[in-house]
Protein backbone atom coordinates (compact mmCIF):
# COMPACT_ATOMS: atom_id res chain seq x y z
CA UNK A 1 0.00 0.00 0.00
CA UNK A 2 1.16 3.47 -0.85
CA UNK A 3 1.47 6.37 1.56
CA UNK A 4 -0.71 5.53 4.57
CA UNK A 5 -0.35 8.89 6.29
CA UNK A 6 -3.42 9.43 8.42
CA UNK A 7 -3.77 5.78 9.35
CA UNK A 8 -2.15 6.49 12.71
CA UNK A 9 -4.82 8.99 13.75
CA UNK A 10 -7.91 6.91 13.00
CA UNK A 11 -6.38 3.56 12.26
CA UNK A 12 -6.16 1.60 9.04
CA UNK A 13 -9.19 -0.60 9.90
CA UNK A 14 -11.31 2.57 10.20
CA UNK A 15 -10.43 3.65 6.66
CA UNK A 16 -10.78 0.13 5.27
CA UNK A 17 -14.29 -0.12 6.75
CA UNK A 18 -15.22 3.32 5.36
CA UNK A 19 -13.93 2.43 1.89
CA UNK A 20 -15.76 -0.92 2.04
CA UNK A 21 -19.03 0.93 2.72
CA UNK A 22 -18.48 3.18 -0.30
CA UNK A 23 -17.61 0.22 -2.51
CA UNK A 24 -20.77 -1.54 -1.30
CA UNK A 25 -22.78 1.28 -2.87
CA UNK A 26 -23.20 3.89 -0.16
CA UNK A 27 -22.75 7.53 -1.15
CA UNK A 28 -19.19 8.67 -0.48
CA UNK A 29 -20.22 12.12 0.79
CA UNK A 30 -22.82 10.66 3.15
CA UNK A 31 -20.37 8.11 4.58
CA UNK A 32 -17.76 10.83 5.06
CA UNK A 33 -20.24 13.12 6.81
CA UNK A 34 -21.47 10.32 9.04
CA UNK A 35 -17.91 9.40 10.05
CA UNK A 36 -16.86 13.02 10.48
CA UNK A 37 -14.12 12.99 7.85
CA UNK A 38 -13.47 15.06 4.75
CA UNK A 39 -15.03 13.50 1.64
CA UNK A 40 -11.88 14.21 -0.37
CA UNK A 41 -9.85 12.39 2.26
CA UNK A 42 -12.14 9.40 2.04
CA UNK A 43 -11.86 9.49 -1.76
CA UNK A 44 -8.05 9.52 -1.47
CA UNK A 45 -8.18 6.53 0.87
CA UNK A 46 -10.40 4.76 -1.61
CA UNK A 47 -7.75 5.35 -4.29
CA UNK A 48 -4.95 4.22 -1.98
CA UNK A 49 -6.64 1.04 -0.85
CA UNK A 50 -7.98 0.01 -4.26
CA UNK A 51 -5.83 1.51 -7.04
CA UNK A 52 -7.01 -1.14 -9.55
CA UNK A 53 -10.57 0.15 -9.24
CA UNK A 54 -9.31 3.63 -10.08
CA UNK A 55 -7.60 2.38 -13.25
CA UNK A 56 -10.77 0.54 -14.26
CA UNK A 57 -12.84 3.66 -13.68
CA UNK A 58 -10.45 5.72 -15.78
CA UNK A 59 -10.58 3.18 -18.62
CA UNK A 60 -14.38 3.19 -18.50
CA UNK A 61 -14.48 6.97 -18.42
CA UNK A 62 -12.15 7.16 -21.43
CA UNK A 63 -14.34 4.70 -23.35
CA UNK A 64 -17.45 6.73 -22.49
CA UNK A 65 -15.79 9.98 -23.59
CA UNK A 66 -14.86 8.35 -26.91
CA UNK A 67 -18.43 7.11 -27.35
CA UNK A 68 -19.80 10.59 -26.64
CA UNK A 69 -17.45 12.05 -29.27
CA UNK A 70 -18.62 9.48 -31.83
CA UNK A 71 -22.25 10.25 -31.05
CA UNK A 72 -21.62 13.99 -31.37
CA UNK A 73 -20.06 13.45 -34.80
CA UNK A 74 -22.96 11.26 -35.92
CA UNK A 75 -25.45 13.84 -34.68
CA UNK A 76 -23.62 16.62 -36.52
CA UNK A 77 -23.73 14.59 -39.75
CA UNK A 78 -27.46 13.96 -39.33
CA UNK A 79 -28.09 17.66 -38.68
CA UNK A 80 -26.23 18.50 -41.89
CA UNK A 81 -28.28 15.91 -43.80
CA UNK A 82 -31.53 17.31 -42.44
CA UNK A 83 -30.50 20.86 -43.31
CA UNK A 84 -29.58 19.80 -46.84
CA UNK A 85 -32.83 17.88 -47.36
CA UNK A 86 -34.90 20.71 -45.90
CA UNK A 87 -33.25 23.14 -48.34
CA UNK A 88 -33.88 20.78 -51.25
CA UNK A 89 -37.52 20.39 -50.22
CA UNK A 90 -37.98 24.17 -50.13
CA UNK A 91 -36.53 24.45 -53.65
CA UNK A 92 -38.83 21.71 -54.96
CA UNK A 93 -41.85 23.33 -53.31
CA UNK A 94 -40.91 26.70 -54.79
CA UNK A 95 -40.65 25.19 -58.28
CA UNK A 96 -44.02 23.48 -57.87
CA UNK A 97 -45.61 26.76 -56.80
CA UNK A 98 -44.07 28.51 -59.80
CA UNK A 99 -45.15 25.82 -62.23
CA UNK A 100 -48.57 25.46 -60.61
CA UNK A 101 -49.46 29.14 -61.06
CA UNK A 102 -48.74 28.98 -64.80
CA UNK A 103 -51.15 26.12 -65.20
CA UNK A 104 -48.74 23.65 -66.73
CA UNK A 105 -49.56 20.01 -67.30
CA UNK A 106 -49.06 17.51 -64.53
CA UNK A 107 -45.82 15.60 -64.69
CA UNK A 108 -47.48 12.25 -64.03
CA UNK A 109 -50.48 10.62 -65.54
CA UNK A 110 -53.42 9.50 -63.51
CA UNK A 111 -53.99 5.82 -63.15
CA UNK A 112 -57.14 4.45 -64.75
CA UNK A 113 -59.25 2.14 -62.69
Amino acid sequence: MANLKGAKKRGLPFWQAAVARVQAGENLAEVAMELGVDRRGLARWQERLNPEMLRTDRRREKALVEEVEQLKKALAEKVLEVDFLRGALHKVEARRRQNGSVGGAESTTRSRK
